[in-house]
């Protein structure tokens, strides 16, 4: 059970590798519950679980189990979630509320990195981060992780921010945060599904050394926060920046057109473009989710 001194559950393999020092990689379960159909979630999951391993490093999927903030799932636990309907979707505002009510949710970036952190796990690898969506300046609509980018000591290994996003406001967002954005082995920003966002990379490391000692070297200065590792997606994979636009253009006028808000759009614009794209979308968030994770597996690894 959980208490409020140690809300966190490690899983025995999860509790085994922190005991012997040995590096781990967390990861959400958004991804599992709302950013793939079934059975390509659960085999995905499964598929990223065995990368970090073949790396080094331990995986530790996050979740909330009937108020049990769990890091580190069973096999069967994520085939539970990758079956189940209307779960909760998790970030920092009601993580706490699914754990003190007995809830069962998933957990995006923002509360990943919160449970990441309050387990020790310094590296944390995902698809895309969310941001500042299209018409943010007017509808203030910016997801949690950025927030928690600034605040959260975790290195979050993405394909940069999701390319639904308004990448020039998400970028201008973490600036203002004093957000560091590195961009591996690339001068340009990638978004998602394309390797060039059209804006130019921050900051650019071309090894995972590299970038555990800068996220060391920013500890050691007192420098609070994340750092956001942009990893972009292989060229077999990507798809060109026009294509994406059409595809989100669609997406949005049909999510408009249903009267579609708030958490729910995310979901629905990327299984919307799977349909759009004809599966291409999906083959490729598969792609950079699993190149992801196997980076983050690296850069755990040279931490330790």
């Amino acid at each position: 059970m959980t208490t409020a001194t140690s809300p966190v559950a490690p899983s025995p393999a999860v509790a085994a590798a922190k005991a012997a020092g040995k590096p781990i990689v967390a990861l959400e379960s958004t991804i599992v519950t709302h950013g793939m159909p079934y059975p390509a979630n659960l085999e995905t999951a499964l598929a990223v679980e065995a990368l970090v391993r073949a790396t080094g490093a331990e995986p530790a999927t996050i979740a909330v189990i009937d108020g049990v903030l769990r890091v580190g799932l069973t096999e069967e636990e994520l085939a539970a979630l990758a079956r189940a309907d209307d779960l909760m979707k998790l970030s920092r505002a009601d993580l706490a509320y699914a754990v003190a009510g007995g809830h069962t949710g998933s957990t995006t970036v923002a509360a990943t990195m919160i449970a990441a952190k309050a387990a020790g796990i310094s590296v944390f690898a995902t698809g895309g981060i969310g941001g500042v969506h299209r018409g943010g300046e007017t509808s203030l609509d910016i997801s949690a992780d950025l927030e928690e980018l600034a605040r959260t000591g975790v290195i979050v290994v993405s394909a940069g921010a999701k390319a639904i996003l308004d990448i020039g406001r998400t970028l201008e967002y973490l600036e203002t945060k004093g957000v560091p954005v590195v961009a591996y082995r690339s001068d340009a920003l990638p978004a998602f599904w394309t390797r060039d966002s059209g804006y130019a990379a921050p900051l650019r490391l071309d090894d995972a050394a590299a970038i555990a000692r800068f996220q060391q070297t920013r500890e050691a200065l007192g420098i609070d926060g994340g750092m956001l590792v942009a990893n972009p997606i292989d060229e077999g994979h990507a798809v060109s920046r026009e294509t994406v636009e059409g595809w989100i253009e669609r997406a949005l006028a049909d999510a408009a057109a249903r009267g579609i808000a708030g958490k729910a759009v995310t979901p629905f614009l990327l299984g919307r473009i799977v349909e759009l794209s004809d599966g291409r979308s999906l083959e490729a968030n598969i792609a950079l989710v699993k190149s992801n994770a196997r980076l983050a597996g690296e850069i755990a690894v040279a931490l330790t």
